[in-house]
C-alpha cells in the first residue's frame, strides 16, 4: 500500500456510506488522518471505528451540506482536532429523477442545494485552510456531467454544474498552490438508487442500474485518491463511463438517440 498521504489531514462529505466512506478508509490505509461528515451519526461511528481497527485516527463531524453554518462549523472542528487541512473532497450528493414535466421546485432546490451549494459551499470554507497547506479540493461529479438521461433532469443539471464548479476553481487556483479534481463516476456501488426525491434513505428500493457495468465502491475510492494524488483536474472512470463521457462529448446527437431509446 502506498502511503502517499501519510500525516495529511482529510476531510470528506458524505462519508457514512457508498464511496465516500471507502475513499475514507483508502486515505486512512494511505496514512491519512480523516475527517468524515454526514448526516448519519452512527454511520460516521462506524467509519471512525473502522479506520481505528487499521491503526488510523478519524473524527465523526456530522452535518448537513445545506446548512452553511454547519459547513464553517466542521472545518473549524477539523482544525481545532488536527490543526491542519491538506484534502477536502465535497462527496455528498444524492439523485433526484422523474419527468420534468412532473418535478416541482422543491424537488429541484433540493438537488441544487446538496449537489451544488453544498459542494461549493464546502470548497469556501476549506480554501482558507487548504491555501496554508497547498492542499488539494475534490469534487464528486458524475459521467451524467457529459450526457443527459431521460428522467433525471435534476441530477444531470447539478452534475454539469459541479463540473463546471471545478473548472472555475481550477482556474482560479492556478499559481496558488491548491488544486482541485474533479472525479467523474460511471456505476458504482452505492446507495443512491434507495434515497428518494426527499432524501430519505429507503434500503427496500430497487436499484435499477446495470449491474453487469457496476464497479465496486473499493475500486471506486483507488481511482478517486489516486487522481487527488496527481492533482489531475478531472479524471472519468469506469471504463463504460469514459466511453460514454467521450461520446456524449464528442457524439451528443448519436448518444441522445441512444438514451431515448
Amino acid at each position: 500500500m502506498k502511503r502517499r498521504f501519510r500525516d495529511h489531514v482529510v476531510w470528506i462529505t458524505g462519508s457514512g456510506s457508498g464511496i465516500g466512506r471507502t475513499t475514507a478508509l483508502r486515505f486512512a490505509a494511505e496514512g491519512a488522518k480523516v475527517a468524515v461528515s454526514g448526516r448519519r451519526e452512527e454511520r460516521l461511528e462506524s467509519v471512525v471505528d473502522d479506520v481505528g481497527r487499521m491503526g488510523g485516527e478519524a473524527l465523526a463531524v456530522p452535518l448537513d451540506v445545506r446548512d452553511e453554518a454547519a459547513i464553517e462549523a466542521a472545518v473549524a472542528t477539523v482544525l481545532a482536532r488536527f490543526g491542519q487541512l491538506d484534502v477536502a473532497l465535497a462527496n455528498a450528493g444524492f439523485s433526484v429523477a422523474g419527468p420534468v414535466a412532473e418535478l416541482s421546485g422543491d424537488d429541484w432546490r433540493r438537488q441544487l442545494d446538496v449537489n451544488v451549494v453544498g459542494a461549493a459551499l464546502t470548497a469556501r470554507y476549506a480554501l482558507p485552510a487548504l491555501r496554508e497547506t497547498k492542499g488539494r479540493i475534490g469534487l464528486v461529479g458524475s459521467v451524467a456531467a457529459f450526457l443527459c438521461a431521460p428522467k433525471l433532469a435534476p441530477y444531470n443539471a447539478s452534475k454539469f454544474a459541479v463540473r463546471a464548479l471545478g473548472m472555475t476553481l481550477s482556474a482560479e487556483l492556478h499559481g496558488s498552490g491548491v488544486t482541485c479534481t474533479t472525479v467523474h463516476p460511471g456505476f458504482v456501488e452505492s446507495e443512491i438508487a434507495q434515497v428518494d426525491n426527499a432524501g430519505h434513505f429507503d434500503p427496500n428500493r430497487e436499484d435499477r442500474r446495470p449491474k453487469k457495468l457496476m464497479w465496486t465502491a473499493e475500486e471506486a475510492a483507488v481511482e478517486i485518491v489516486g487522481a487527488l494524488a496527481k492533482r489531475k483536474s478531472e479524471h472519468v472512470f469506469t471504463r463504460h463511463g469514459q466511453v460514454g463521457a467521450f461520446l456524449g462529448q464528442h457524439f451528443p446527437r448519436v448518444m441522445q438517440l441512444m438514451l431515448r431509446r
